[in-house]
């Protein structure tokens, strides 16, 4: 099947009037593409994307991706793994599980740059994840935007709250605290190392 047709033909597809699609364009409600003698082109693949997806897959990967902020997180990082390749397998999907072990605020990681660089690629179809913030803790957005764009399924097993949240956000506010104490304040400063050694003990402490 075409992706880029004429208006009659993306009619046809949707099921509705040549009126009614431009009715919808001039609402705003779809986007035509329009060729040099002013006619109008339509890409189904944006339209009625369900038509292409599977076919799409069938060439493309499936990553499933899990991280953990820090090496103590070990437990946590093995179950989210296992998690993902129950689901997969349970889905009949062929894939390869990245896993990091870093703060959900690096952008840095070994494993998530090589998942970007494959989504810019073209090389992955799909992204499955147990939670939103095993992505990243801040701009997941951004990589989601890359998957609309990227035609990249994104699968997030669990909708809920994080088991992990408290204790994975704690850790990633120490990153913070420490990256940018040291650019601000600068290593040799004891009166500014000792404010920031209570901040992190403030993290470190359990919530009543």
């Amino acid at each position: 099947m075409e992706r880029i047709v004429s208006i009659s033909e993306a009619a046809e597809v949707l099921g509705v009037s040549i009126t009614t699609l431009r009715r919808w364009e001039a609402a705003g409600k779809l986007v035509a593409e329009h060729t040099a003698g002013g006619h109008r082109r339509y890409d189904l693949a944006k339209l009625r994307p369900e038509l292409f997806r599977a076919a799409d897959q069938g060439k493309r990967k499936t990553i499933a991706y899990a991280r953990v902020s820090s090496p103590d997180q070990k437990d946590d990082l093995e179950r989210q793994q296992q998690l993902l390749q129950r689901y997969c397998t349970r889905q009949g999907w062929t894939f390869d599980v990245v896993a990091d072990l870093g703060s959900g605020v690096n952008y840095h990681k070994k494993g998530l740059k090589r998942l970007i660089s494959d989504m810019l690629e073209g090389e992955v179809g799909r992204l499955v994840i147990t939670h939103k913030d095993r992505l990243l803790r801040f701009g997941a957005e951004l990589v989601f935007a890359i998957c609309e764009a990227k035609n990249v399924e994104v699968v997030i097993l669990n909708q809920g709250e994080d088991t992990g949240f408290e204790e994975d956000l704690a850790k990633d506010v120490q990153e913070i605290v420490t990256v940018f104490g040291a650019r601000l304040y600068g290593s040799r400063s004891r009166r500014h190392q000792k404010l920031l050694d209570r901040v992190k003990q403030a993290v470190d402490e359990p919530q009543p």
